[in-house]
């Protein structure tokens, strides 16, 4: 008697596939992904589904956050503007770990979760999910501390 998919079956399948796509973007832009390679990257639809466009401003992120994609529209073609904390304008070389992570949302939207843009990104930039999350650990560890806040 065949089976149907259950929902950890679907989750397996989309951290593999999202493993698999960073592995060809890493075979596509090269062993160093940086701040040119991205530029390029977003562009590419056939490895970024949606338009996007990079800004730093940390106004829709929340405490803590290091990026986040913002939909341009109510569908998904109109894009996303992921916005990256400003702490990183001066540390393009770093941008493209922080961009990779959301770039599952843009592509997978709400079914993705973080293991999947864990596999992307550490198969784009050739490391093991762990060194790839450390890293990310590490990047928001230098963000500022916000201000406290008075009652």
């Amino acid at each position: 008697m065949a089976t149907g998919l259950t929902a950890e079956d679907a989750r397996q399948s989309l951290s593999a596939h999202a493993a698999e796509r960073g592995s060809e973007l890493r075979q596509k832009y090269g062993p160093r992904l940086g701040w040119t390679e991205l530029v390029r990257l977003l562009n590419d639809r056939a490895f970024v589904r949606y338009p996007c466009e990079l800004a730093f401003d940390a106004q829709p992120l929340l405490p803590g956050e290091l990026a986040h994609p913002v939909p341009q529209g109510q569908r998904p073609e109109d894009g996303f503007r992921i916005c990256v904390h400003p702490s990183f304008f001066g540390q393009l070389d770093r941008v493209p770990a922080l961009v990779l992570y959301q770039l599952v949302l843009v592509n997978y939207g709400a079914f993705a979760c973080a293991e999947d843009a864990e596999a992307f990104g550490a198969a784009a930039l050739g490391l093991s999910k762990e060194d790839y999350y450390a890293g990310l650990c590490q990047l928001a560890e230098s963000l500022p501390t916000p201000p406290e806040r008075g009652l």
